[in-house]
């Protein structure tokens, strides 16, 4: 999430009760988690785990919980609870707004769009041309819909992202990071009946232009999908996953997070991927294999019982 405007790190430091360490002379321009930072950035560590990787990492402000030393030109924020001093800020800067109106006075809707009653349309939502809003569809705060869209009934574009932070020493062990993301969905794309696609935990999930979304399909927080890609029914994508331009999935493929599937792959119905695959090859299985290699592994899986008799015979 981008700021208004640029952020004096000695306000952030005042506001969440943070000593800082490091170039106390900057401004922040947004908050992001760490899949995601830029330049400029706030951040959040607590985990000894991450210490090294948070600190080295784009993120020019480092919320964390220790004392240690820090890159030029950076800062640490040090509190007690990052997780608490993170969720502060995003609260402050993109906080719960009601909306009593099915579309919302600050949504901006483009000449040619027709949005069906029944249809929800939250707060500083940008619709472009000619777009179709279905029945029951439902398109959350700050998220943007480019040109020729057709969104079909009873979708969620823009729901929180499920990402947790987890500690096993409170009595609740997950709790949930503010999502303050948004979903930015290109032109002419086509999304079917049942859809729910989250928004970025802090930054954007992303529909690329002419890509067609079957029915009952899940995209995760942060998902970047490319150009004219093209999912069947039941596909399910989970977080910070990058999917190149071109790529097919067939019905009922599950995706793992934090990977990349590379341009023009096609995964074949009921594949499950673990890891990132290369583009222009054809996959299929759990995990996805080469298709071609998948097939001639169950054929010779078929032949067990006659090598089998075989060798019983000959000994």
């Amino acid at each position: 999430m981008q700021f208004p405007s640029p952020v004096a790190v000695q306000w952030l430091a005042e506001f969440i009760g943070a000593k800082i360490i490091g170039n106390d002379k900057g401004s922040a321009t947004g908050i992001n988690e760490l899949h995601k930072v830029e330049p400029g950035d706030v951040v959040f560590v607590d985990h000894p785990k991450y210490y090294e990787k948070c600190i080295s990492s784009a993120a020019t402000f480092i919320i964390i919980n220790k004392e240690t030393s820090v890159p030029d030109g950076k800062a640490l924020l040090l509190v007690d609870n990052p997780f608490g001093a993170y969720s502060k800020i995003v609260q402050y800067f993109r906080p719960f707004e009601p909306s009593s109106r099915m579309i919302s006075d600050s949504a901006m809707i483009g000449e040619g769009t027709f949005i069906y009653p029944s249809a929800f349309i939250g707060n500083h939502v940008v619709i472009g041309k000619n777009c179709i809003i279905h029945p029951n569809v439902s398109i959350m705060d700050h998220c943007v819909v480019g040109d020729n869209v057709h969104i079909f009934p009873g979708t969620v574009i823009g729901g929180d992202a499920f990402y947790y932070n987890t500690k096993k020493d409170r009595e609740l062990w997950y709790q949930q990071m503010p999502s303050c993301g948004r979903v930015v969905i290109d032109d002419y794309v086509e999304i079917g009946c049942n859809c729910t696609i989250d928004r970025g935990v802090s930054h954007d999930t992303r529909i690329g232009s002419g890509t067609k979304l079957d029915n009952l399909i899940h995209i995760g927080h942060d998902t970047v999908i490319g150009k004219n890609c093209l999912f069947a029914a039941c596909v399910a994508i989970a977080g910070a996953v990058t999917i190149e331009d071109g790529v097919t999935m067939w019905g009922n493929v599950v995706v793992n997070k934090t990977l990349t599937i590379g341009a023009n792959a096609v995964l074949l119905a009921r594949s499950g991927v673990g890891g990132s695959l290369e583009g222009n090859k054809t996959y299929w299985g759990a995990p996805a294999q080469d298709a071609g290699v998948a097939k001639r592994e169950l054929v010779w899986i078929k032949r067990i019982p006659e090598l089998w008799a075989k060798v019983m015979k000959n000994n």
